[in-house]
């Protein structure tokens, strides 16, 4: 007579980034808990569909009349260029700006200004050339996603609900037991991330200088399921 049977089983996925564990609950452990409980991670991977970038500006150092005339020039140029480029605008958005004293010199300041760009990742470099090329002297990070993130998230949980009963079903019949009912279910959702940099220092383009040479980095969810089955 079986009195009590508590077991776990974990597939591990070989991943660029750490996922949080599932919040798993203390089980009561008797002989009435006849219970298998199983945990389980699936990762899908999928080539980007857009690329954001972030991008901008900062002036040299001046007095502050002659700092936002240079730096609405700037400004205006950039964006210019950007729709001349093929951007729509309901792509580009402002992600800030600021007219800032430098206090390390009396009567001196500079303007800054930051954008995100959402284009394809085929043209991600070429839209960065653009800016540069334009007037932009910074780029924080080229974030890679995908058009329907609900989608891709669904999708790794999809598969990972699917590996916990499968390592359920596995596990039951090694005991030599039946799989009951569902008790029990919690999950997890993750984001692995992949973030280059690209500092201002890198973004002085000469005229004959190429776009620099970006290669798309794939997108990525992973989910986490914990579960609990009533065993027969």
């Amino acid at each position: 007579m079986i009195r009590t049977l508590a077991a776990s089983a974990a597939l591990a996925v070989a991943l660029g980034a750490s996922a949080q564990q599932v919040t798993q609950p203390e089980l009561k452990i008797d002989s009435t808990n006849r219970t298998v409980s199983v945990s389980a991670e699936e990762q899908v991977t999928v080539e980007p569909e857009v690329a954001i970038l972030h991008l901008g500006f900062e002036t040299q150092l001046g007095d502050a009349k002659s700092v936002y005339a240079d730096g609405a020039n700037t400004s205006n140029a950039i964006v210019a260029a950007l729709k001349q480029a093929g951007i729509p605008e309901s792509s580009i958005r402002s992600e800030s700006q600021y007219l800032q004293r430098d206090f390390t010199k009396p009567h001196k300041f500079k303007l800054a200004q930051q954008w995100t760009v959402r284009t394809t990742p085929g043209r991600a470099a070429e839209i960065l050339d653009v800016a540069v090329t334009a007037g932009a002297t910074s780029s924080g990070e080229i974030e890679w996603t995908v058009k329907d993130e609900r989608a891709l998230e669904e999708q790794a949980l999809d598969r990972a609900a699917a590996r916990a009963r499968e390592n359920a079903t596995v596990l039951a019949k090694g005991m030599g037991v039946h799989l009951g009912a569902l008790i029990y279910a919690s999950n997890q959702l993750s984001t692995p991330r992949f973030v280059p940099r690209v500092s201002a220092g890198f973004l002085a383009k000469t005229a004959e200088a190429p776009p620099l040479a970006i290669e798309p980095h794939k997108v990525s969810r992973e989910a986490s399921v914990y579960a609990v089955f009533a065993i027969e």
